[in-house]
């Protein structure tokens, strides 16, 4: 009897071993299954979060050259000393602008008066690029709108310089890589 009695408790350990095994084998595929799952979210968010700065770099680097070309317009725009500085402003950008004509010609006349003066040397008229700060905004059917204050000094004959605060509006073309609209203390309306 004695023998049936740990031959059954046997029987019991092993059953219970089995049983044991069993629950941990099972637990332990549903581990490695929550495992792979969890990598590939991993590798996804990853992806994701790679996709998002190649994203975020492509329109920093075009929201920092928009910037750039705004204000490497007003420096030429702004400064000049004499006729001839006045008449090679344009000559100096041309290479970021793609303007219309009207815009190119309103922005750039050559300085001369009715009487095909130099109003430029005849006044005396100078003007200095001091400083200026560009914003930008989001991209939108592929172009940037940039704005800038600029702050020039100006003078002429006879004149003490005077300090003045300009703003600058204007769009670039994504595309065009270039300045396509720019406007001079744009009012709104």
């Amino acid at each position: 009897m004695k023998n049936k009695v740990w031959f059954s408790i046997l029987g019991l350990l092993l059953i219970g071993l089995a049983f044991v095994l069993s629950v941990n084998g099972s637990k332990r595929e549903q581990i490695n299954e929550t495992r792979k799952e969890t990598a590939k979210v991993m590798k996804a968010q990853k992806q994701t979060a790679q996709e998002t700065t190649k994203i975020e770099s492509v329109y920093n680097i075009d929201d920092v050259t928009a910037k750039t070309q705004l204000l490497t317009f007003a420096k030429a725009y702004y400064s000049f000393s004499s006729q001839a500085d006045y008449e090679q402003r344009f000559d100096k950008v041309s290479n970021i602008l793609a303007l219309s004509d009207e815009q190119k010609n309103q922005l750039f006349d050559n300085g001369f008066d009715d009487t095909g003066g130099s109003r430029i040397d005849n006044l005396g008229l100078q003007s200095t690029y001091d400083t200026a700060t560009g914003y930008t905004s989001d991209i939108k059917d592929n172009t940037i709108e940039t704005l800038a204050t600029v702050v020039v000094q100006t003078s002429g004959s006879n004149q003490q310089a005077v300090k003045q605060t300009i703003v600058l509006h204007a769009f670039y073309d994504l595309k065009q890589q270039k300045l396509v609209s720019i406007k001079v203390n744009p009012v709104q309306g």
